[in-house]
């Protein structure tokens, strides 16, 4: 069965709008993907597009048979792309779809003129990061990784940074890869590859290759987790903008193709199903034997059931991030006094804008309360002095840095320098207040010790200095929030068929590593994109220790020997496991993976929802060992995300969910097993879900079934279940979802019987009607849909085609728009006349034969009329 998938015209090139915070991946105009059969010669198919489009990408693989291509008339795209999906030979079609440049938090960076000292190397790895996942002990071990290629699909690297090897080739730290798009792409113009991929103006492949490999030749001792591995740098992304997943799909089998062991990607968007062009070819890797492991996304405010692609895929090794136990800071060195005594330094990050260089000036502040969390949020007193002849002190808390620093210029404050509410201190953006001229952060204690001053009438006078020329100074502050817990902001599963997601957790939040020299060599960065790259290295230096690169034992020895944690809200912490939707199986403890004598078949378990139940399942442990082990088998439960706020509610709740200590029944048998080396036993599980809870909620239950054995190790694996039904839960939001106009950028609904007349049939991109008002179909989705219609009423209730980009297939959850310019998907044009639009999404689990698993909504009547094709476009 052919599958076509959303497409957008020219005149909705913004594609989706966004609600909020939820990210759905936009498309490119008229750009398709094609999929052939396997046996089908694809001649014939290319060949008749030939006049109407050209080839983006001919990807002719064993893993992919396709090939994309753009249309070179926008308002004929989608007519043609039914042609072709209807074609012979045609597996399935599917919308280029463009991915953002990789989502990260810059806390702080080097300089750009600091100089690297010579190599140092103490011999032990003292990193964090590699003591929270037992990668020094594989450095004590002298496995580095040695032997194993990893490829890296992200922003390119900086390969002459002397910590990452200073060259590009063989014999380089960075020996393989390519540059699928250049400087200047941005995701809608055209690529210019070369076999360079050298990232200079963005940062984040860079880093992401520095916490795989980086060597030691560097100011602040930083060591790759996994050294002597050889690395593949594929460039994807320009300085700015974001991708077709197209180029994506290409640059996943060129490293397949140049033989990488392991792929990794920091990469997504929000999704939720495994069935898009990208997560297909990229479980069809992991189908091959090669592990690809890819970041679970930046999206933990979105809260539960936001799985992002291609990390949703069927055996994907999706990543999530926890907060490092310590708060690097990379500190620029300035100097302040106290009633004009001698001077001492203390450090601070740069914000933006940053034109600190030879400010000197005293201090003010607005209280001296350093325990004050809305300090600043408010407008300064009338008797406020003229705060362009101070540097303002504000500490952080409750309100954005955005809105205190406006309270501040509001009284002339031209330096802003906030002190921080936690450990370290990080990187503001005030840059939109236009009156300020230079904004820093200071660590807790420099603002107490400044404030504690100004309280004893004396002056604190600061002399800042330029961060671009200033020492930079590597400070290590204890976490006391958040260390080692799961990162506020990593995305939750799990996949809208109740698969598990996320599959691992790694140390990911203030993260310091390698960055481009032209950016300041080194930064502390935050986001799953720095967990997934530690988590390929530990996957590498397992592969060296037990000899194996099978993608599906190495997810099992590391989800068995995961640690999980408790769940923590950002500010607090509860006696409750945090559940597997949230951090997997737990985090990575790389050496007990590599030690692991016992293998499990599977890992993680799924008893689906309430209507999909599977109680009845099993699994095997193999004893890889030498000396027979009996193992006590038992299980202890995590805790219960509620999806919804209440029962009224439809679209899930925002972090933090409420959670709920409810506790599944799992009957194991056998409860204790005796496995003598080599052998191999099934345990079967049978599930009973937690009783008491609401299922109008929809709550997802997790934990762990444990494994103790009497040689002192102990194993686990996680499961999840649905207490409700996945299909019975609103997925269209019917209040959110009616019909507006494309000249409100609030996207109001429009009244009954309003009229637009749009241009000729046929000439929605012509220039001469660049004004015209066009109807906006403004949809929102409550929960994810694999397919989304709308079907075109005329005044006669008469239903006579659908709008030209529907259907809409494998749909996450949140708010789109699209403008209509009165084209239908058989390729007329409906003609002028009184319509409603009738949005219809399809439940999940639904049969699309179904009408009952189909909710609707229609909007209200309006009139189209068209302008004639000799005169300028009309407005309505």
């Amino acid at each position: 069965m052919v599958r076509l998938g959303l497409a957008t015209t020219l005149l909705a090139a913004a594609s989706f709008a966004q609600a909020a915070h939820q990210k759905a991946p936009a498309v490119v105009p008229g750009a398709y993907i094609v999929e052939y059969e396997d046996s089908h010669d694809p001649t014939s198919i290319l060949a008749s597009i030939k006049g109407d489009a050209t080839i983006r990408k001919d990807i002719r693989h064993e893993l992919f048979k396709g090939a994309s291509f753009q249309f070179k008339d926008l308002n004929k795209a989608d007519d043609l792309a039914s042609k072709v999906a209807a074609m012979s030979g045609v597996k399935a079609l599917y919308p280029v779809r463009r991915y953002s440049i990789p989502e990260h938090t810059v806390h702080s960076t080097g300089s750009a003129v600091q100089e690297v000292v010579a190599k140092r190397d103490t011999g032990n790895d003292t990193f964090s990061p590699h003591l929270m996942t037992q990668v020094n002990k594989f450095r004590d071990s002298g496995i580095t990784g040695k032997g194993i290629k990893i490829a890296v699909i992200d922003t390119g690297v900086d390969y002459l940074h002397p910590a990452l090897g200073g060259c590009f080739g063989p014999g380089c730290l960075v020996s393989y890869g390519t540059d699928l798009v250049g400087d200047d792409f941005n995701g809608s113009n055209t690529p210019v590859p070369d076999s360079d991929p050298m990232d200079t103006c963005n940062g984040h492949g860079s880093h992401v290759l520095g916490l795989l490999s980086a060597n030691t030749n560097n100011p602040y001792g930083i060591i790759g987790a996994a050294p002597d591995v050889t690395l593949g740098a594929y460039r994807v992304f320009g300085c700015s903008g974001d991708v077709g997943n197209d180029i994506l799909i290409e640059a996943y089998l060129k490293a397949y193709d140049d033989g990488s062991d392991i792929i990794t990607a920091s990469i997504g968007g929000a999704s939720g199903w495994p069935e898009d062009s990208w997560a297909a070819v990229v479980s069809r890797i992991v189908e091959k034997g090669v592990p690809c492991l890819v970041s679970a996304g930046n999206d933990g405010a979105t809260g539960i059931f936001y799985a992002s692609t291609a990390a949703n895929g069927k055996r994907v090794t999706a990543v999530a991030s926890v907060d490092n136990i310590l708060a690097p800071a990379l500190l620029s060195e300035a100097s302040y006094s106290v009633a004009n005594g001698s001077l001492s330094t203390f450090g601070f990050t740069a914000g933006s804008p940053s034109a600190w260089a030879n400010v000197s000036l005293p201090v003010w502040s607005v209280n001296f309360n350093t325990a004050d969390a809305a300090n600043g949020c408010e407008a300064f007193p009338d008797d406020t002095p003229d705060l362009s002849k101070y540097i303002v002190l504000i500490r952080r808390g409750t309100c954005t840095f955005v809105q205190k620093a406006q309270n501040a210029a509001a009284k002339g404050a031209k330096y802003i320098i906030y002190y921080n509410n936690a450990s370290g201190s990080t990187k503001v953006d005030v840059s939109a207040v236009a009156d300020v001229k230079a904004a820093a952060m200071v660590t807790s204690e420099t603002g107490a010790a400044w404030i504690k001053a100004l309280q004893a009438g004396t002056q604190v006078t600061v002399n800042m200095a330029d961060p671009e020329t200033a020492p930079k100074n590597l400070n290590n502050f204890p976490n006391t929030a958040t260390p080692g817990f799961l990162s506020t902001y990593t995305s939750w599963g799990p996949t809208y068929e109740v698969d598990v997601k996320p599959q691992i957790s790694s140390p990911g939040g203030m993260i310091l590593s390698t960055y481009p020299r032209a950016l300041g060599s080194y930064a502390v960065l935050s986001g799953t994109s720095m967990a997934c790259p530690l988590a390929a290295a530990t996957w590498a230096l397992v592969m060296q220790k037990r000899g194996t690169k099978d993608p599906k034992v190495l997810e099992n020895l590391f989800s068995a020997t995961a640690h999980p944690n408790l769940f923590n809200d950002g500010t607090k912490t509860y006696p409750m496991l945090a559940p597997v939707a949230q951090q997997g199986a737990g985090l990575i403890q790389a050496w007990d993976a590599a030690n692991a004598n016992a293998l499990l078949s599977v890992s993680s378990i799924s008893f689906n929802d309430t209507e999909h139940f599977k109680p009845l399942q099993s699994f095997e442990v193999t004893n890889t060992g030498k000396k027979a082990v009996t193992y006590q088998l038992g299980h202890t439960s995590a805790a219960t995300a509620y999806t919804f706020a209440n029962d009224t509610s439809i679209g899930p709740a925002a972090f933090p969910n409420e959670l709920v200590d409810a506790k599944a029944t799992l009957v194991l048998t056998p409860a204790k097993l005796t496995l003598n080396p080599g052998q191999k036993k099934t345990v079967t599980v049978l599930a009973i879900p937690p009783l008491g809870l609401d299922a109008k909620r929809l709550p997802v239950y997790s934990g762990y079934i444990t494994l103790n054995g009497t040689d002192s190790t102990g194993y686990s694996l996680p499961y999840q279940g649905v207490v409700g039904s996945m299909r019975s839960v609103t997925v269209l939001d019917k209040q959110n979802s009616y019909l507006s106009q494309s000249s409100d950028a609030t996207y109001a609904p429009v009244a009954a019987g309003t009229t637009f007349t749009l241009p000729p049939a046929g000439k929605a991109n012509d220039t001469l009607y660049a004004t015209t008002v066009y109807p906006t179909i403004v949809l929102t989705l409550s929960m994810g849909s694999a397919e989304v219609h709308a079907d075109v009423v005329n005044s006669k209730g008469k239903t006579i085609g659908q709008v030209l980009t529907f259907p809409a297939r494998w749909n996450p959850r949140g708010t789109f728009e699209w403008n209509w310019d009165g084209a239908l998907s058989d390729g007329t044009y409906a003609p002028a006349d009184t319509y409603k639009i009738t949005l219809k999404a399809l439940k999940i689990y639904g049969n699309s034969k179904w009408p009952l698993d189909w909710e609707t909504q229609t909007t209200e009547p309006f009139t189209i009329k068209y302008a004639a094709k000799s005169k300028r476009a009309f407005t309505a």
